[in-house]
């Protein structure tokens, strides 16, 4: 299992994943779950991906054998490089997630998996605004907005509190990113499927670039020392919290 979390802000967008693949008492794999796509300069996607890794994996090879040999009928289903909205990306997406699962159907079911898999697929294309999608196992979307401007896939119910606590679009990418870090944190803490690395990246709007990217392995103090100022946070939050009724006029 994994966990990912992008974030829609006025500035730009910022992206959270962590690395593992599977966990368990003597075996525990990683893999990366965030991609960088540059096509073209005037276009910027990353896409993050939870779910079977077998379906993730094909659905990266078919987006770079599109981008290494553009089919013929990129004009009437577009891909990452011909794709005039964010949106027609998202779909492009989601047409390959479900291709890959049909194929590969029969034969899972038959072994008793699954092979659904969802993304989070953020960025910009040149003269639009800049967006964020999140692509369900069915492959249709829905989009970030200012009312909903986190979306989550993989293990997400643990590290959704903070965020909804105190996350909004006018945070700067720092700050925003700060707060994603935490929620892979504390999801860790809860859930043993999620684990480091933890990968961060940061786009400013109307820049087309991935201005900050960084990976922290399960020692590094940025980690340690967010658990420890979080953790420390709501212990003096709880302290505050109104007494009892009891507390204030005991008998």
């Amino acid at each position: 299992m994994t966990y990912c979390v992008g974030f829609l802000l006025e500035r730009g967008l910022v992206f959270a994943s962590d690395s593992r693949t599977n966990a368990g008492v003597d075996y525990i794999s990683t893999y990366s779950k965030m991609h960088v796509f540059e096509p073209a300069p005037d276009r910027l996607f990353v896409l993050m991906a939870a779910g079977n890794l077998g379906t993730t994996q094909a659905v990266l090879n078919r987006i770079r054998r599109d981008l290494d040999h553009p089919s013929a009928s990129a004009e009437t289903a577009p891909d990452l490089r011909s794709a005039r909205y964010l949106f027609e990306a998202a779909d492009y997406i989601g047409r390959l997630s479900v291709a890959v699962q049909s194929q590969f159907s029969t034969s899972l079911r038959q072994a008793g998996a699954s092979g659904e898999a969802s993304f989070i697929l953020g960025g910009q294309i040149a003269g639009e605004r800049h967006g964020l999608f999140l692509i369900y196992p069915q492959g249709n979307a829905v989009m970030a907005s200012n009312e909903t401007p986190f979306l989550q896939i993989g293990e997400s119910k643990y590290g959704k509190p903070p965020l909804d606590a105190i996350g909004h679009p006018g945070l700067t990418l720092e700050d925003a990113a700060r707060l994603c870090l935490v929620s892979q944190i504390i999801t860790r803490r809860s859930n043993l499927t999620v684990g480091p690395p933890f990968e961060i990246a940061l786009v400013p709007a109307d820049e087309l670039r991935v201005s900050r990217r960084l990976t922290l392995q399960k020692d590094d103090v940025e980690i340690s020392r967010a658990l420890e100022v979080w953790t420390r946070t709501m212990r003096d939050g709880l302290m505050r919290l109104p007494r009892f009724s009891w507390e204030q006029d005991p008998l």
